[in-house]
C-alpha cells in the first residue's frame, strides 16, 4: 500500500513510517494538518493515517476536506483522547475507522489490511508495465506468464518504479520511499538494488523495461509501439 502517515510527534512518525516500510508499504510524512491535506489532494494513496491533534489544520479538518473533495480514499484516525465524542466526530468527517494511542503496532498493520480489503473492491491490485504484471496484493510478479521472485525490498522497490512509470525516479525519491533514509545518497546499495532486479526483470527478454540513467535514477517504461509504416506513394503513369 501507498500510505500518507500525518502526525506531529517526530519520534513516533519516524518510528512508524519505518515499521510500515518494513512492512513492505510506501510512506509519505505530514508533520501538519495542511501539509497532509495538501499531499492528500496531490497524490493517490491506498490509505491515510491520520492524528487528530495535527498543528495548523486538525486531523478532524483535514479528513472532512479530503471527503469534500471527493476521494474516497480508507482514512485511519489516531487519537490519544479516548473519548466517545472524539471517536463519533472522527467517523462523522469521514474517517473508516480509529486508533486510540498507544498502540499496538501490530494492530495497525491489521486494522489497515482491514480498510484494504473493504476498500479493494474497484481499485486495480495490479500494476501493468508492458508485459510485467505486478499483484500488490499477492506480492506476485510476472513477466510474459513468467514467475518472477523478489525480495520485499525488491518487490517494493519494482512498485514505486511501477507506480511512477515512464517518470525517472531518482535516489533522492528512492531512499525516501524505499528505505526511509535520505541521508546516504551517495551509498551504493540503491545500486545493488537496482542491477539485482534489472537481470530479474530484462535478462532474456527482447524488450529492456529498466532504464538506468548514471548520476540522475531509475525508470521503468514499457516499449513504445513502432509507428505505423507510411503508405508507398504511388509513382504517375508515365506518357508515351
Amino acid at each position: 500500500m501507498r500510505l500518507l502517515f500525518a502526525e506531529d510527534d517526530r519520534q513516533l512518525l519516524t518510528s512508524i513510517s519505518r515499521g510500515l516500510k518494513e512492512a513492505s508499504h510506501e510512506v509519505d510524512q505530514a508533520t501538519t494538518g495542511t501539509q497532509a491535506l495538501s499531499l492528500a489532494l496531490a497524490n493517490e494513496y491506498d490509505g491515510i493515517i491520520l492524528d487528530v491533534l495535527l498543528p495548523g489544520k486538525s486531523g478532524l479538518e483535514v479528513c472532512r476536506a479530503i471527503r469534500e473533495a471527493g476521494h474516497r480514499v480508507p482514512i485511519l484516525m489516531l487519537t490519544a483522547l479516548d473519548a466517545v465524542e472524539q471517536r463519533i466526530s472522527g467517523l462523522d468527517a469521514g474517517a473508516d475507522d480509529y486508533l486510540t494511542k498507544p498502540f499496538d503496532f501490530g494492530e495497525l498493520l491489521a486494522r489497515l489490511r482491514a480498510l484494504d480489503r473493504r476498500h479493494a473492491e474497484g481499485r486495480a491490485t495490479r500494476l501493468v508495465v508492458g508485459d510485467l504484471v505486478i499483484d500488490t496484493q499477492r506480492h506476485a510478479v510476472q513477466r510474459g506468464g513468467r514467475d518472477i521472485a523478489l525480495t520485499a525490498r525488491e518487490f517494493a522497490l519494482l512498485a514505486h518504479l511501477a507506480r511512477n512509470a515512464g517518470r525517472v525516479v531518482s535516489r533522492a525519491e528512492i531512499m525516501e520511499h524505499v528505505w526511509e533514509d535520505n541521508r546516504n545518497l551517495y551509498s551504493n546499495i540503491i545500486d545493488v538494488y537496482a542491477g539485482r532486479l534489472r537481470r530479474k526483470i530484462d535478462e532474456g527478454e527482447r524488450d529492456q523495461l529498466f532504464t538506468t540513467l548514471r548520476g540522475v535514477g531509475f525508470m521503468l517504461e514499457a516499449p513504445r509501439a513502432p509507428a505505423p509504416a507510411r503508405p508507398r506513394k504511388r509513382a504517375a503513369p508515365r506518357r508515351e
